[in-house]
């Protein structure tokens, strides 16, 4: 016989676990299956950290920001474990930059939203380990800092748990399909009902999608590196160090030390096209890249002690996906930049099952958008940079 649940969520990265953890404490008896191991290093949302932060390109992600601010803090007081460290954070918008600034400062002025913009000089004073060129601009928003990416998914699973929330590892859904009362649910060993399906499988969207039959999303999906450069214990630490984002064309990315002496660099986007499947293989060359932008722009990075691959799901706008896909199934994708908004990812789900009002406008993160159900984008109309 089958076991019966209001809510089955597939996936249990960070999205799913948000989404578990918000729908069990409202009393819905909430499932979740995931096809690997909790925590585990093959998807988007493993690692030592991730950046939070208020700087976004539009109104409505600053916005949705400041939720998920607010939905961590929640998080840390159920959870008794402090989970955001504040570093505060920079923009550092070159002379040319490909990412608009005018975007941004427009964006946190509607959200009422403070930060400064410093010019080069007075930014190379204030943190002599990030060297800023002549002619940036730099905007510095106070909140920005670093969520523990490991220990804050942990801590949304035993949340979860907490509320009545039953989560299973290891547990690859291998069968779906609608019935009369929701959606039907088979994996190796069992078979599930649920009123609700919550799709939070991020790589492996379209897979758990085709098993319903339902119409592909566009995604592309990339593999990414993040690399450790050592550094001098506390040269790095954040308050002297920022987070920092490097907004232009190839953008780059940093966060200061966190619990060891290094500092994080990564690219936002541009590595190779895979399967979620295939073997994780550090590509030589994006380290080389990596590390020569550290050179220029991290004084005092010696070598690289770790690299970490990690994936990235891209929409052809970097939008993220949230919505009804069809009836009674819902799907939640952060398009490669949504760990830091995952308590408002779970809230805004849980609404959504709830059939409450929402807390933010979703037309244009719907599964069935415009964006999504246009021809395929080509490589040069697709638009990745946020």
């Amino acid at each position: 016989m089958a076991e019966r649940y209001d809510v089955a969520v597939v996936g249990l990265g960070a999205l799913g676990s948000a989404a578990a953890w918000q729908l069990a404490r409202r009393g819905l008896s909430v499932i979740g299956l995931e096809r690997h191991g909790f925590g585990h290093a093959l998807g988007a949302s493993h690692g030592d950290s991730r950046i939070i932060r208020l700087s976004y390109h539009t109104p409505a992600y600053v916005r949705a920001a400041a939720r998920a601010y607010a939905g961590w803090a929640e998080l840390e007081r159920e959870a008794g474990e402090r989970l955001m460290t504040r570093s505060g954070g920079v923009d550092v918008f070159p002379d040319g930059a490909a990412i608009d600034r005018l975007s941004y400062t427009t964006s946190l002025e509607a959200a009422g939203v403070a930060y400064d913009l410093l010019d080069a000089a007075t930014a190379a004073r204030r943190w002599p380990g990030l060297a800023v060129p002549d002619g940036a601009v730099v905007l510095h928003q106070e909140a920005t800092g670093i969520v523990a990416a490991d220990r804050a998914g942990a801590a949304l699973r035993r949340r979860a748990e907490a509320h009545g929330a039953v989560l299973r590892g290891g547990t690859p859904v291998v069968g779906l399909r609608h019935a009369a009362d929701g959606v039907e649910v088979r994996t190796a060993g069992d078979v599930v009902r649920a009123g609700h399906l919550v799709v939070a499988a991020d790589a492996w969207t379209n897979d758990v999608l085709g098993m319903l039959e339902e119409a592909p999303l566009p995604l592309t999906v990339t593999q990414e590196h993040v690399v450790h450069f050592a550094v001098a214990p506390r040269s790095h630490r954040p308050g002297p160090f920022p987070v920092w984002i490097w907004m232009d064309d190839p953008s780059y990315y940093g966060f200061p030390a966190f619990g060891e002496a290094s500092v994080k660099v990564g690219r936002d986007c541009g590595g190779a096209e895979v399967s979620p499947d295939d073997p994780r293989v550090p590509d030589p060359g994006y380290v080389e890249d990596l590390t020569a932008f550290v050179r220029r722009t991290v004084p005092g990075a010696g070598p690289a002690v770790r690299v970490t691959a990690c994936l990235y799901t891209l929409t052809p706008d970097r939008d993220f996906v949230l919505g009804e896909v069809t009836d009674r199934v819902l799907v939640a994708l952060g398009a490669a930049h949504g760990f830091k908004f995952a308590p408002w990812f779970g809230r805004t789900l849980a609404e959504l099952v709830a059939g409450d009002a929402t807390t933010s406008p979703l037309e244009a993160l719907a599964p069935r958008r415009e964006r999504l159900t246009a021809p395929a984008a080509t490589a040069a109309e697709r638009s990745w940079l946020v």
